[in-house]
């Protein structure tokens, strides 16, 4: 029988080709990195008996992971005996995190959406009266693509991006007022809304279904629907995700029916965690 090294440089017998009932048993660093999924979901510190129970494999073995994490710095004990992660974890998964733009975490939902709805999919922020384009997906098929670029702006009252984000920012009348103050909404097209009250009402409607619709408001022939993205505050959305698509090709009723399924790409990314 053959024996196969740990993670932990432990030696378990036959773990390393499980068969038949043994098929989903945990072995060597999956074990280990079990244990550290585990311990993800539990902030508050995991006991070794409720560990060992969630992973469904022997005490020892549990107790054997759990000891590779913390030489590892990857998990720790608290004055309970509990464990939690271990502070070079979050070290690391915070250094990452802050290294890592959030444009390039959000690309591969971009992806999906082109490819799902064979339109352009964008992120874009606020930046005061307009929105910014950080990153943009094509559709991987199709003759006629949006014009759109990576760094390129457009007003943000007239967007879908940026109604999103301007109902995060303006609650009431006055502050849609304040925040045009002196100067006069540019109409894109007859569809946009260029006085306060008019997007102060959209503002509001945008709020209470929870995304944001561009109909033709930007651009004749083009219609965009926009959700919030939470990639650096737990509460505030720092960006928006949205798919702007040819009304000829994909009527907007279409993005509106799909809301949910767009919202679940989204994940994490979409959800505010208060």
């Amino acid at each position: 029988m053959k024996h196969t090294q740990t993670f932990d440089g432990s030696t378990d017998p036959g773990e390393d080709s499980p068969t038949g009932a043994d098929s989903n048993r945990l072995v060597g660093s999956d074990r280990v990195l079990a244990v550290l999924k585990e311990l993800a979901g539990h902030p508050e510190g995991a006991g070794l008996d409720e560990l060992t129970r969630v992973i469904g494999s022997p005490k020892p073995t549990v107790h054997r992971a759990l000891g590779a994490l913390r030489r590892a710095g990857l998990a720790d004990q608290d004055a309970r005996g509990r464990y939690v992660l271990g502070d070079e974890f979050l070290r690391m998964a915070f250094a990452h995190h802050e290294a890592r733009p959030e444009h390039v975490r959000i690309r591969p939902v971009l992806e999906g959406l082109a490819a799902r709805f064979g339109e352009s999919a964008h992120y874009a922020v606020l930046d005061g009266r307009e929105v910014v384009y950080r990153a943009k997906v094509d559709p991987p098929t199709g003759a006629v693509r949006l014009t759109s670029t990576v760094g390129g702006r457009n007003p943000a009252h007239a967007t879908g991006v940026g109604k999103l984000l301007l109902a995060h920012r303006l609650d009431t009348l006055d502050e849609v007022e304040a925040w045009i103050g002196g100067m006069s909404l540019v109409r894109r097209t007859p569809h946009t809304l260029c006085t306060a009250a008019d997007l102060y009402q959209e503002l509001r409607a945008t709020r209470e279904r929870g995304y944001a619709l561009d109909d033709q408001e930007n651009e004749t022939g083009v219609s965009c629907l926009a959700l919030p993205v939470y990639a650096t505050s737990p509460a505030a959305p720092s960006g928006a995700v949205s798919i702007s698509a040819l009304t000829y090709r994909t009527p907007l009723r279409t993005l509106v029916d799909a809301v949910d399924e767009i919202r679940a790409r989204l994940g994490a990314l979409g959800e505010p965690h208060h």
